[in-house]
């Protein structure tokens, strides 16, 4: 008889057992579950490679999958309301082919976004317009006397403007008739509301900020609330190109975007969730390896079963490009490239991704890769300028000219008064936009489903396993006064995960095709009482002919040395640093976990 047509109904129990010892024991005494879940947990220096789908269709479907991911991992779905920017602009300085001109606004209420603005001289019209995340270092990066070792290397032509390679990035694209807009990463020149200690270098808890009505961010309410630093770098990021996008002199339909190193994160992620650039250069950070070692290009759920090179492909199929250089970007000419020129192929667009190694220089954006990014952005911008284009030196600004704050415009409030302000009116203003969703819905059920189902759909990423996955082994038969106790392994062909099953099956009574499915606290356990015996519940559901089937799910039961129960979960070992990202940024939590053996046994049991 066909199972999934005969049950009548598949009930789920939920069950605080108490502690207890299970009459059958599937695995033999002393051996764990061959589960791959109690391996080594995954870090940001694992290896992340892409596995391209064969088909266009199965890419998109995996594509929206990922991106709606990014948006719930960095505490962005649904996206935010965009307040008032009350952007400013002043401060205007000449040089030869371009201005530079001091900005900040409010990416959220009361919290600013800094940085300069460089314009082509020639403004008549709209021109096309680069948002350029700096990265570490700082917009501001000064490589001081090393600038004399780099133009000897070869990473430097000009000794004044080389000196500030972010800089000049921007000072030769606004040349080039780009309007540009280089922007304050959390903690850096005038971005200092987040200081550097807090965005950057959290190494221990801070147990004074951990309550439900004063927390700050890597606290438990933080990531509770997927609140994070990524996260409102990558707002920050939002807001700057309803900035840059706003500006009478751009053309909202040619945007580029570009960063180095952490801005390299940057403009992955934004290019990920965000249809506005049309061309891309992400330097530095497109790698089957290390994957970003700042805990601001970390956030909970972000690379579990996925990595760079996989998020970098997000952006297809409009162009990208980038270098790889002698860091962990170093073999991308045959780990990451060739997928990436596959994937772009599923779109017979194979010419819209390239990648240049230059294996003599170290991690960089240097004068080299520049005119890399120079050409990429004149062919898919339509700057119309003759190849190749090269990079000229200009006079370096002054130490006024390039920040923000002054007496005319002081510095807003900062420290640990604004960090707690500002995620308690992120998440009052969270709470208050869902709330009007779901009132203002014509079908508010279905809103609310689309909003959080989604969400936890994120969250948990694997959904009901398909029958073929999965796998059976029987090992035990014993038969009991008025039922049948069974004892099987089920096996995750795909996840590799493996889980003690029990079943009890009905012969006193006939079976009334119903199967419960029995989860609890205590795994097998909680099928039983203190004295071994079936608990009163698991005595009456058989006595109405209806099976029950259970299981150890991870880290319950015989998941467990010498039955000792977890009390906290395990952590990635490559820090010590009290950020939970380095852990469940490339691992599911044990939640996650449970709620895939709880899929597995629902569709063991329909199928």
């Amino acid at each position: 008889m066909n199972i999934k047509n005969a049950l009548l109904s598949i009930s789920l129990v939920l069950s605080l057992a108490l502690t207890a010892s299970s009459q059958i024991r599937v695995y033999e005494d002393g051996k764990l579950p061959a589960d791959s879940r109690l391996g080594e947990l995954r870090h940001l220096n694992n290896y992340f490679p892409f596995d391209v789908p064969e088909d266009i269709d199965s890419w998109k479907q995996r594509q929206a999958q990922l991106r709606k991911r990014l948006l719930v991992a960095n505490g962005l779905w649904p996206l935010p309301e965009r307040t008032p920017l009350n952007a400013k602009v002043f401060g205007k300085t000449e040089r030869e082919g371009f201005t530079v001109e001091k900005v900040y606004f409010e990416s959220y209420p009361g919290h600013f976004v800094s940085g300069l603005l460089f314009r082509p001289t020639e403004s008549n019209g709209k021109h096309p317009a680069v948002l350029s995340p700096h990265g570490h270092g700082g917009r501001l990066q000064d490589h001081g006397d090393g600038i004399k070792g780099l133009i000897e290397n070869g990473d430097e032509v000009y000794e004044a403007s080389g000196r500030f390679p972010k800089l000049a990035r921007c000072a030769q694209l606004a040349r080039m008739g780009c309007v540009t807009f280089i922007y304050d990463m959390e903690g850096y020149v005038d971005s200092l509301q987040l200081p550097m200690e807090v965005s950057h270098r959290l190494n221990n808890a801070r147990p004074d900020l951990e309550s439900p009505e004063q927390w700050g961010f890597f606290s438990a309410q933080a990531e509770m609330r997927l609140q994070s630093i990524m996260g409102v770098q990558t707002w920050n990021s939002i807001r700057a190109l309803d900035f840059l996008t706003s500006l009478p002199d751009v053309d909202a339909k040619r945007i580029g975007i570009t960063g180095g190193s952490g801005g390299g994160t940057q403009t992955i992620v934004l290019g990920a969730i965000d249809d506005r650039p049309v061309v891309s250069f992400p330097q530095g950070m497109v790698s089957t390896d290390m994957q970003g070692g700042c805990p601001c290009e970390n956030c909970n759920l972000l690379r579990v079963d996925t990595g760079n090179v996989e998020l970098a492909g997000l952006f297809a199929p409009r162009p990208i490009a980038m270098t790889g250089a002698n860091d962990w970007t170093s073999e991308i000419q045959t780990k990451g490239y060739p997928e990436l020129q596959k994937l772009y192929g599923l779109y017979d667009k194979p010419e819209d991704v390239f990648c240049v190694s230059y294996l003599q220089f170290g991690h960089n954006y240097n004068y080299v890769t520049r005119r890399v990014m120079y050409h990429w952005f004149n062919k898919h911008l339509g700057l119309g300028h003759k190849e190749p284009i090269v990079e000229k030196d200009y006079q370096l600004l002054t130490d006024e000219q390039v920040h923000v704050w002054d007496d005319e415009h002081p510095a807003p409030e900062a420290g640990v008064a604004h960090e707690v302000k500002l995620l308690k009116a992120i998440d009052d203003a969270s709470k208050k936009q869902l709330e009007k969703l779901i009132a203002d819905a014509e079908d508010p059920a279905a809103t609310f489903k689309e909003i959080h189902g989604e969400a936890i759909k994120s969250i948990i990423i694997h959904g009901l396993p398909k029958s073929d996955d999965l796998e059976r082994e029987k090992v035990k038969k014993v038969a009991r006064d008025g039922y049948i106790e069974f004892g099987d392994i089920l096996r995750n062909k795909v996840t590799g995960a493996e889980l003690p099953v029990v079943s009890l099956f009905p012969t006193e009574q006939e079976w009334n095709k119903t199967v419960v499915i029995w989860l609890s606290g205590e795994g097998n356990a909680g099928l039983y009482d203190a004295e071994g015996k079936l608990n009163a519940t698991i005595q009456k559901l058989l006595s109405t002919g209806s099976s029950i089937i259970s299981a150890d799910l991870l880290y319950q039961g015989e998941f467990l040395k010498e039955g000792k129960s977890v009390e906290s979960q395990r952590l990635a070992t490559t820090t010590n640093r009290a950020v939970s990202a380095y852990t469940f940024c490339y691992n599911h939590t044990l939640f996650s976990h449970r709620v895939h053996d709880a899929l597995s046994l629902i569709s063991f049991v329909a199928n």
